[in-house]
């Protein structure tokens, strides 16, 4: 006999998710008329080697998802150590502003590559699936490159800005 089990309360299950420390990405794409679309997110993992997949996941509430519910192509850019105002600034400017100032280029297939990033992962839309209160994206990667410096890393609710 099995004994019931009531899940966690939001609270304390997003504590408990809090001392699993990640990196922080910028995803970026671009809406039909060409306006660049991006968010904060957390949510990063890999998933394969061959093909090489990437997954990422955003909430049904977010003023992105209509975007990335129809993006074929996009860009995660996994931020360095010293890029801590952009995840702020991608995390809460309103959508519509959120490149303003910022330097970046277009990927190979359109997609915002932001400056000065540890990491950058070029993607083609794979699959997407609902799970919950979010959408999970899996990209597959056609380009990848990297910078050798410290990603930034967010832990316990904030970031974590011990010295690397």
């Amino acid at each position: 006999m099995t004994a019931a089990v009531s899940p966690p309360d939001a609270k304390a299950f997003r504590a408990a998710l809090g001392r699993f420390a990640t990196g922080v990405t910028l995803v970026t794409t671009r809406a039909a008329d060409g306006q660049p679309i991006g968010l904060t997110v957390s949510s990063f993992n890999s998933v394969s080697l061959t093909p090489p997949l990437v997954l990422w996941s955003l909430s049904l509430g977010s003023s992105s998802q209509p975007y990335f519910d129809t993006a074929v192509d996009y860009a995660i850019n996994v931020l360095a150590a010293d890029q801590i105002e952009l995840a702020r600034l991608f995390a809460t400017r309103p959508l519509a502003s959120r490149f303003d100032g910022v330097e970046w280029t277009a990927g190979v297939n359109g997609a915002p590559v932001v400056a000065g990033c540890a990491a950058v992962f070029e993607c083609r839309a794979n699959a997407r699936h609902l799970a919950g209160d979010h959408t999970i994206h899996i990209g597959e990667v056609l380009r990848c490159e990297h910078r050798e410096v410290p990603p930034l890393v967010f832990h316990a609710g904030g970031f974590d800005l011990t010295p690397k």
